[in-house]
This record gives C-alpha cells, sequence and structure tokens, in this order.
C-alpha cells in the first residue's frame, strides 16, 4: 500500500471509503460526524460493551458519593469507563476535577458532557496519570478511581503511597459484542476499507471476529500500546496514528490509496 498523490478533493480526503468504527455511543456518533466531513462512509459497529461488574452497590455507592461532592479527583483511565458514566447518568460536581488517561478517554468524556481537568501531557498510562496527579498535589487529597476487573490497580497504588486517600471500584467488566454477518461479510470481502483499533480490547475482537482481513484493508491503530497489543492479537498493523487522537487516527488513514475502486461494489 502506497500514499496516493492524486487523491481528488483535499476537503474530502477519505472519498469512497468505508471504514469501520469500532465502539458506539457517544464517541462512536462523534467519530462517525468526522468521518463523514472528510467524505468517509462510517460503519459503526461496536465490538465491545461493558457488562455490570460483579459489586454493583460499591458502584452505586461511589457514585452517589462522588455527585454528593465526596471526591477532590476522578479517575478515568479508558473510554468505556465513560460509557459506564453515561449509563448511570453520574453527576460530576463543579468542585470535582476529572483526569482522563488519554486522548480517546477525554474525547469519550467531552462527548458524554463531562469536562476533562487533566490529561498527562507525557505518558498516557495509569502510570503516567499517577506522577502527574502526585506532582500537581502535594497535599492529600479525596480520589476516587474506577477500573475495570481486569485492570491492575497501578494508579491506586501509587496514589496511596503518594499519601491520597484513594477509593478504588470496580465499575465493569469488558464484554465483545458479535457483529452482524453482514458487518463480517463486509469486512472478509474487502467493502469495509479500513478498521480503526482504539484499544486493546477491540483489537482481540477485531481478530477474533474477523479471522480473514484482506491483506490490502487498512488497519489503523491510535497508540504505540493499542499497534502493540493487536499485534500480539495478530492483526497486521498498517499505521499508528502519530497523536492519541481520533482526528490523528482518521487523517494516518487518508495517507493510503483507497484498496478498492468504490464502483465495484454495487449495494
Amino acid at each position: 500500500m502506497h500514499a496516493d498523490p492524486h487523491r481528488n478533493d483535499p476537503e474530502k480526503p477519505l472519498a469512497g471509503w468505508r471504514v469501520l468504527v469500532p465502539r458506539g455511543g457517544p464517541w462512536g456518533d462523534g467519530v462517525a460526524a468526522t468521518l463523514r466531513a472528510q467524505g468517509a462512509v462510517p460503519v459503526v459497529a461496536p465490538l465491545i460493551n461493558f457488562a455490570p461488574a460483579n459489586d454493583i452497590l460499591a458502584l452505586e455507592s461511589a457514585l452517589a458519593d462522588l455527585a454528593a461532592g465526596a471526591f477532590d479527583w476522578l479517575t478515568v483511565t479508558s473510554a468505556t469507563t465513560v460509557d459506564v458514566l453515561f449509563a448511570y447518568q453520574a453527576k460530576i460536581p463543579a468542585g470535582t476535577k476529572v483526569a482522563a488517561v488519554g486522548e480517546t478517554t477525554a474525547a469519550a468524556l467531552q462527548a458524554a458532557g463531562y469536562r476533562v481537568d487533566l490529561v498527562p501531557d507525557r505518558d498516557n498510562s495509569a502510570a503516567g496519570m499517577a506522577d502527574q496527579m502526585i506532582e500537581l498535589e502535594p497535599a492529600p487529597r479525596d480520589i476516587l478511581t474506577l477500573r475495570s476487573e481486569i485492570a491492575k490497580p497501578v494508579l491506586t497504588k501509587r496514589l496511596i503511597e503518594a499519601g491520597h486517600r484513594v477509593r478504588s471500584v470496580v465499575a465493569y467488566r469488558t464484554v465483545g459484542v458479535p457483529v452482524t454477518e453482514r458487518i463480517a461479510h463486509d469486512v472478509e470481502s474487502g467493502r469495509i476499507n479500513a478498521i480503526l483499533v482504539t484499544s486493546g480490547s477491540v483489537a482481540e475482537q477485531v481478530s477474533l471476529q474477523f479471522p480473514n482481513i484482506p491483506p490490502d484493508t487498512v488497519i489503523a491503530a491510535i497508540g504505540p500500546r493499542t499497534a502493540k497489543d493487536a499485534r500480539q492479537a495478530g492483526l497486521d498493523v498498517d499505521v499508528v496514528a502519530d497523536q492519541q487522537t481520533v482526528d490523528a487516527l482518521i487523517e494516518s488513514v487518508s495517507h493510503f490509496a483507497l484498496p478498492h475502486a468504490a464502483d465495484e461494489f454495487q449495494p
């Protein structure tokens, strides 16, 4: 695959492309709108969703305390955590600051109507977020960390070691969502020209649900960590966004020539 020097319309660099968007919700809608603006046809096919954690009461109680202003900070380490906040219609008071682990999570928070006070500017990981929060907050603070069932409590541990009062709650477990037969067929036949991979969990589902992805389908990963997870899941990653943002991810796809002439496929 090579960059295409003959793109017709610089305003619509993805004209004719069909791009798989692997998450639904407010975030997926926002990505679909960005793709449409660039001429692409978005195919929103949520590959992951959250299932309730085993201890729903602990989560509900933490969200009630959050709404009541019990915390100085809330940490959000994945876009799926945002789906949980949105599903519970969680209220984040003005006095509580919100830290997002990276740009994808920050974009999901903003799409769901929440503000973001901190995104680590160096290391988009739990450890990077802990370092930056510890720098910002030398005095002990009350912090709510929401995490997935499988996440190691790195952030919680680091914050407690630094003297903060941390309540760590498992907010969800991630489950795969089977796509329709039509989408599976469209991927296998090459009708989908690009697949956006936005997390390790998404990568696993892409690999599992689409065992025969044509070699010229562009697989685009949102950052180096996701690319590494995707390769470990057996995916052949074609491009890694140079910044961990949706815009950079979509832009990275636009450097490729459209794998198939659009007129090969009649709807």
